[in-house]
């Protein structure tokens, strides 16, 4: 039976090698598209790398394609356009560093936990679907670093958030319509250390960060062997700036340390304090009673109200002009706003405080076929009209007027470049303040509906216009999936607590 067990034995080569080529073979195909470099030259096939100089669809459009429009950023001013653009009639892309938009009016709640942070945090693929699936619509993930109006390009550069595996590159966008709608940056001053020590409050990832930091400081201040002094400097909480983000996230965090440090940390429940600094008035925009309420409401809720102006930051503690040393554990930085380092650098009529100058109709005169809207661009002055304020109801309605002038547009065959001469745009551009409002903290709001600061309306304060100000915000998030992951939020924090997870 030598002969049968020979068969046997022959029989089982066959079957481990023919069970080695199934599990080796797909591994070497799998991967067989990675191949560059000395590799691809080995085989003589090309190296599937594309240089920005081959992608489609970023060169000038032709006369039987649709026009393009180009939109520098992803604010209120940016979605709202894009949101309203008749994509029938434009290709629309978006260049920005980030691929959401911010509800910034309830950024401060995320800070402590009230909500969380994809609820404020809205994809521009459900704000404009046809920048995911339409072919001639993009989104890039890049900064614009300059712009040619002569041959209508703007040049942008990755966004790689420093990974040292992937490499920066650059490419060009040619453009029938660009929209600049960059924002504003955090204005610093130009005091020292700012840039460096503090935080300010205007992504997700600053409040990302603002949240770490503050359960940092929470743990580590309960730890053996630390000192009185550095327990209360790491639980002093030092907010710049008495605006309504400087307000509302005082409010936020007095609630938080009185709600939930309490009783998850009641080891250093005495230590922990929120100062809030403001060189004049905080909410200086808003009716004169209702900034006293301000006063009075957070001064109960424990918030430490001190005016002054911030002359130097150091790492641990900051320093008035009447030389006043503060020592902080947290510092958040909200004193207003200024033109980013972009914006500076264009050759454009600026308005005043070194904004984009734009017409009624929001276009830059200087150039051809260049629009600018929300927190960096303002009024020339010759147009008569003063400076909108950095607000985003101002930047909303901005983007919804400029979507239905270049619906209009291109309706009228101008939507392609240099073909606007003979279009009428319509009536111009009027802003209309339909009001303000701010939470305090401890269920407590300020509604002011006056039209200006000298104007006459209803202003209100409490808890009716703490849940005024809840239901508007509600009803103003962007998409019904938002929506449902707020008032989840808010009914989970109201039961259960914030959560205090340091992830």
């Amino acid at each position: 039976m030598a002969w049968f067990r020979s068969l046997i034995h022959l029989s089982n080569l066959k079957s481990a090698a023919k069970s080695r080529n199934s599990i080796i073979s797909p591994s070497f195909t799998a991967l067989s598209h990675f191949n560059t470099g000395a590799g691809a030259a080995a085989t003589g096939s090309p190296s599937p790398v594309p240089r920005s100089s081959e992608w489609s669809g970023l060169g000038p459009t032709k006369p039987e394609e649709k026009p393009r429009v180009v939109v520098l950023g992803s604010g209120w001013a940016g979605c709202r356009l894009m949101k309203g653009l008749d994509t029938s009639v434009y290709d629309v892309v978006c260049v920005s560093p980030r691929n959401h938009m911010v509800f910034t009016p309830l950024l401060a709640s995320t800070c402590v936990g009230t909500l969380e942070f994809r609820s404020v945090a809205e994809p521009i693929g459900r704000i404009q679907p046809a920048i995911s699936s339409a072919p001639g619509s993009y989104f890039f993930l890049a900064n614009c670093t300059a712009l040619d109006p002569v041959k209508h390009v703007v040049h942008c550069e990755t966004v790689t958030d420093g990974e040292s595996n992937i490499d920066q590159w650059k490419f060009e966008v040619s453009y029938d319509k660009l929209v600049i709608a960059l924002g504003a940056e955090a204005s610093t001053f130009g005091i020292h250390g700012v840039g460096e020590n503090a935080i300010f409050l205007r992504e997700v990832h600053h409040a990302v960060e603002i949240r770490r930091k503050l359960l940092l400081n929470l743990m580590l201040s309960d730890s053996p062997g630390i000192s009185e002094y550095e327990k209360r400097r790491l639980l002093h909480c030092v907010v710049v700036g008495g605006g309504p983000t400087g307000v509302e996230f005082s409010g936020e965090l007095s609630d938080f340390i009185m709600r939930d440090v309490r009783q998850t940390y009641g080891h250093v429940k005495d230590y922990i304090h929120v100062t809030l600094i403001e060189a004049n008035e905080i909410l200086s925009s808003f009716d004169v009673r209702l900034r006293r309420y301000a006063t009075s409401q957070l001064t109960k809720s424990g918030v430490r109200l001190v005016r002054g102006v911030v002359r130097d930051v150091e790492s641990q503690k900051i320093i008035l002009n009447d030389g006043t040393e503060v020592p902080y554990g947290l510092l958040v930085w909200s004193t207003g706003v200024g033109p980013s380092s972009f914006v500076r650098s264009l050759e454009v009529p600026k308005s005043p405080g070194g904004r984009i100058g734009i017409d009624e109709w929001l276009r830059v005169p200087s150039v051809q076929d260049v629009f600018a809207i929300g927190d960096c661009s303002g009024f020339l002055e010759s147009t008569g009209k003063p400076v909108l304020p950095a607000l985003a109801q101002v930047a909303e309605r901005q983007g919804k007027y400029l979507a239905s002038l270049l619906n209009s547009i291109g309706k009228a065959g101008g939507g392609h470049a240099n073909c606007t001469k003979d279009i009428e745009f319509g009536g111009p551009f009027v802003y209309k303040h339909l009001g303000s409002m701010a939470t305090v903290g401890s269920y407590k709001a300020l509604v002011d509906l006056r039209q200006g600061k000298e104007g006459k309306g209803l202003s209100l304060a409490g808890f009716i216009s703490w849940f005024i100000w809840r239901s508007a915000y509600l009803t103003r998030v962007i998409s019904w999936r938002n929506r449902f992951y707020v008032a989840i939020n808010w009914l989970t924090t109201f039961v259960f607590g914030r959560d205090i997870s340091r992830i």
